[in-house]
């Protein structure tokens, strides 16, 4: 490091100086040379000026490190000696004075302390790590308050023990400690999982990195690095049961579940999906999910997956919709589906819930048919009521075709002068009265004969008519007073005119068995909202029990002694077949009042 010089008389002139000198004090040697040090910095202090003095006595002075304080207000740290020195006779001629301006090691020293404080507290506060030193042997030399906390042994009880002492006795005798250092020093680094036994005889899992510390070629240490993953083991043991219980319940619910990406991949597939379709989990994991769908769902499923992705418009998300799947040996199924979204892994991720619907609608169709049937036996049934009433409808045509034709025989026989025109007559009505009979055979046929709905327009007063005259309580009420207020000027309605009499029919018929004979049945009807109309049928008997009201329309169930319980089942069949409902209500006064709708012609066009 160079040392910067300058010469001075008994009088503290300059006689020489070097260009550090120069340099440093920003002077130039002319400007020096002769003059006195005092002029040139008329500011130093007195402490120098008393040096100065020391030294021209004789005195040989120094100082490893003194702050120099410039004219200019900056400072440096410095190392300076001043000492005298000789005339040939021996005397004192003056002084000389060294000086190392030596700011920046200074400064370089401070920097690497603060560092090292900082990387100590950094060491020490890393509260999951353990960082210490080992020697060539394997013996502890430096240990951080990290490693305190994490094995429980402090400096003073585990400095110069061995590396083994951290291990369990099995890994001990497996020379597990040993293995591992010599690995480092083999390889440059070792990294591993393994127990440590900490000082309180528990034991924790770590994560331990083995790094060989060498100084010129020769190896000095090892340093090591431990961290606590006890807790992560914990989690990822609990994670893997809560995953593994998730797939237990996934794998027992009726339900399918089928997870893809934002590209269609197939993420995950349940137990029950693999049963669904027929494939395994390993066979479609990767694939596109357009796989278990049928055309054209198929090849439009990649549009709709790239169309939410760039407008985010939801269309089905949350929505259980009914739609086909496509099992492995090519055949399709109904099933529901619900599909919901969810952010996994940074990508967006859609899962679909499913249910198989095959034996349900198949069930259904099931239903259907025997209700149908049922509808049929239903009517079947009643022709033996009907039977009373046709035997009354026909046997007054029949009469009369029979008393027209012996009159026409009896006037042939003895013809007179009026008799063929009497007897044209007499055939004519005999005629009338016989299409009059057929008309009520052709309705009972129609009645009877079994059906998918065959929807026609139809006049709702027309029905009621028609339908009292079907029933027979005409010619057998007597007492009971049965009213028909449905207005001709309703609008038509658009239904299976033998099924909506059949209703019309069992409601009046059990009207009158529950008035006993006596009382009053009203037949009514009106449009109301949603293009419907409304038929009501309601008598001022008994009404009906309260503890029958909740299941009066369940199948088998009757309020009568030798009922079946199918009517009314029946009936609500046919009404909603037709999209309409049936109900029922106490009336205030007394009896009951049942209701059922029907669409109209308008209410039909507006829903289609």
């Amino acid at each position: 490091m160079p040392v910067a010089v300058a010469v001075f008389d008994r009088e503290m002139r300059y006689i020489a100086c070097s260009q550090l000198w120069l340099s440093e004090h920003r002077m130039a040697e002319a400007d020096v040379v002769g003059r006195l040090h005092y002029d040139v910095f008329p500011d130093i202090s007195d402490t120098w000026r008393a040096i100065h003095q020391r030294a021209l006595a004789g005195e040989t002075l120094s100082s490893r490190l003194d702050r120099y304080e410039r004219a200019d207000g900056s400072s440096d740290w410095v190392q300076w000696n001043i000492q005298p020195w000789h005339t040939g006779k021996g005397d004192i001629g003056g002084v000389v004075m060294f000086a190392r301006v030596v700011t920046n090691e200074i400064e370089a020293d401070h920097q690497k302390h603060l560092l090292g404080r900082e990387l100590d507290m950094l060491i020490d506060g890393a509260v999951d790590y353990a960082i210490f030193m080992l020697d060539e042997a394997g013996r502890v030399s430096l240990w951080n308050r990290g490693a305190e906390r994490l094995t429980g042994w402090c400096q003073a009880d585990i400095a110069q023990s061995h590396y083994e002492k951290l291990f369990v006795q099995a890994d001990i005798d497996a020379a597990l400690p040993i293995l591992q250092l010599r690995m480092a020093e083999i390889v440059n680094s070792y990294r591993g999982r393994h127990f440590i036994a900490r000082r309180d005889s528990t034991v924790i899992l770590a994560d331990v990195i083995l790094t060989p510390i060498r100084s010129e070629g020769r190896l000095t240490g090892f340093g090591v690095v431990l961290r606590d993953v006890t807790g992560e083991m914990e989690k990822a043991r609990e994670a893997e049961a809560r995953e593994a219980q998730l797939r237990a319940i996934l794998d027992t619910v009726p339900d399918a579940m089928v997870v893809i990406d934002e590209d269609g991949s197939i993420r995950s597939f349940s137990a029950t999906a693999e049963k669904m379709f027929g494939y395994t989990a390993q066979e479609v994991l990767g694939q596109n999910v357009a796989m278990l769908m049928p055309a054209p769902d198929s090849s439009r499923h990649s549009d709709f997956l790239r169309s939410y992705r760039e407008t985010g418009i939801r269309r089905i998300m949350g929505q259980t919709r009914r739609v086909f799947g496509r099992r492995k040996d090519g055949t399709t199924f109904p099933h529901e589906l619900t599909i919901g979204e969810a952010m996994g892994g940074g990508r967006r991720l859609f899962t679909g819930f499913l249910r198989d619907l095959t034996e349900r609608e198949e069930a259904e169709e099931q239903l259907r048919q025997l209700q149908a049937e049922l509808v049929r036996i239903s009517r079947i049934s009643a022709v033996g009521t009907m039977a009373t009433a046709l035997a009354h409808e026909l046997n007054q045509p029949l009469t009369a075709i029979a008393n027209y034709v012996l009159t026409s025989a009896t006037l042939l026989a003895d013809p007179g002068e009026d008799t063929i025109e009497i007897v044209r007559e007499a055939l004519e009505e005999a005629g009338q009265e016989a299409v009059r009979a057929g008309a009520i055979v052709q309705r009972l046929r129609a009645f009877v004969s079994r059906g998918e709905l065959d929807r026609t327009i139809e006049s709702p007063a027309i029905l009621a008519a028609e339908t009292l005259a079907l029933s027979g309580l005409a010619g057998r009420r007597r007492h009971v007073s049965v009213e028909v207020a449905v207005p001709r000027t309703l609008g038509e309605v658009l239904v299976d005119k033998i099924q909506i009499q059949q209703v019309l029919l069992n409601l009046v018929r059990n009207a009158f068995e529950a008035l006993e004979g006596q009382g009053q049945i009203r037949v009514g009807a009106r449009e109301i909202a949603g293009g419907m109309l409304q038929f009501t049928i309601e008598d001022d008997g008994p009404g009906i029990d309260p503890e029958h009201q909740a299941d009066l329309f369940e199948p088998f169930v009757s309020t009568k002694e030798n009922g079946m319980g199918i009517g009314l089942a029946i009936c609500r069949t046919i009404v909603e077949s037709h999209g309409g409902k049936l109900w029922h209500e106490m009336r205030n006064d007394g009896g009951t009042a049942f209701h059922f709708t029907i669409p109209t012609i308008r209410g039909a066009l507006e829903n289609d």
